[in-house]
């Protein structure tokens, strides 16, 4: 197997905020994969919250170099990606990259896009949501009325601020018609995000995302019992351990190829979530398509879907184009592998 490992660096249109911080540009590692005649895409888009950065995953990719020229099977997916789970138990970026290579060669191998290789209904696949940054309330009305007018009909509004009502009340007066969910990045206390989610109530915002930090389950659980809307998941529920430990103090877990290691990986949390009777988002870093498109290809089976990490982006920042369009549909068509063009 031929290996090409590259870091890229993707200018974000505009500063994006969340609770924990900004950030202007994303790094990635795109993974290139050739058995001389099809070549497999795939990237990693690390998270400092999770223990990893563009430095590590180009350490742990050089590093397992060897053992990826050493390949010889790509449709060994399964048994490929327990190997690198326990060669390097951490930096799940770094193995989701692989993955999607890997998934991306045998889908043009096989000449057939993912979702068809899987068996699933292109037509279930949910629109995405598009991400409203943290900024002051009227720029956040800006930023809304912009989306909806670009056909993004679900919006995604980051709060964890001193005001975050105004924020709020800012976006649903300039996206009237829009489905809101909000999201705190663990920003809240427990007692704060029964209060909270009592006023959010009050805009029909569908869902409240990780209002507590993870390291606080029990306050989670406070938060589940007593909140009038549905509660999910995203820093509790990082891999597939921990979805029966969420059951009981959520709603809808948020699945990240980022956070669980691979595409086998994350049908596997999928089935254990809906076998504890729960919700799936599948959610995203701030990623190129050469990963946000293999998110595409497994949104068929979840409920919901913010996979806008690639629409964040300066125009012609990122060199793929996807399934995932502007607007918010996600156009599976016959694209072989993850559907990269």
């Amino acid at each position: 197997m031929n290996v090409a490992i590259e870091r890229v660096s993707l200018p974000l249109a505009e500063t994006f905020t969340i609770s924990r911080g900004s950030q202007d540009e994303a790094e990635n590692v795109v993974v290139r994969l050739s058995d001389g005649e099809h070549e497999g895409v795939g990237a990693a888009a690390p998270s400092r919250h999770y223990g990893e950065t563009a430095d590590t995953v180009e350490a742990v990719l050089s590093g397992l170099r060897p053992d990826l020229e050493a390949i010889d099977d790509p449709f060994r997916v399964a048994a490929i990606e327990r190997d690198l789970r326990e060669a390097i138990r951490g930096n799940p970026a770094a193995r989701t990259a692989v993955s999607i290579a890997l998934h991306d060669l045998v889908g043009k191998q096989t000449d057939l896009p993912l979702w068809r290789y899987w068996g699933l209904d292109p037509a279930a696949a949910p629109e995405t949501s598009y991400t409203v940054g943290i900024a002051d309330p009227e720029t956040m009305g800006e930023k809304a009325a912009r989306a909806a007018d670009s056909g993004y009909g679900i919006l995604k509004v980051k709060v964890g601020t001193d005001d975050d009502r105004a924020r709020i009340a800012a976006v649903a007066d300039a996206a009237p018609e829009a489905t809101i969910r909000v999201d705190a990045n663990e920003a809240w206390t427990p007692k704060e995000a029964v209060e909270n989610a009592g006023w959010l109530a009050d805009y029909d915002v569908e869902f409240v995302e990780q209002p507590v930090p993870a390291e606080d389950p029990e306050g989670l659980r406070y938060v589940y019992e007593h909140s009038p809307l549905p509660i999910a998941v995203d820093e509790s529920c990082v891999d597939l351990a921990d979805v029966p430990q969420v059951a009981d103090r959520a709603d809808v877990v948020v699945l990240k190829l980022m956070k669980c290691g691979g595409l086998v990986e994350a049908k596997r949390m999928i089935h254990t979530a809906r076998a504890h009777g729960l919700e799936v988002m599948l959610g995203c870093m701030i990623e190129s398509d050469a990963a946000i498109s293999a998110g595409g290809q497994l949104a068929p089976l979840c409920d919901y879907v913010d996979l806008d990490g690639s629409l964040l982006l300066a125009d012609d920042a990122d060199p793929y184009d996807g399934p995932v369009r502007a607007g918010g549909t996600i156009d599976l068509d016959d694209q072989p592998g993850i559907g990269l063009r």
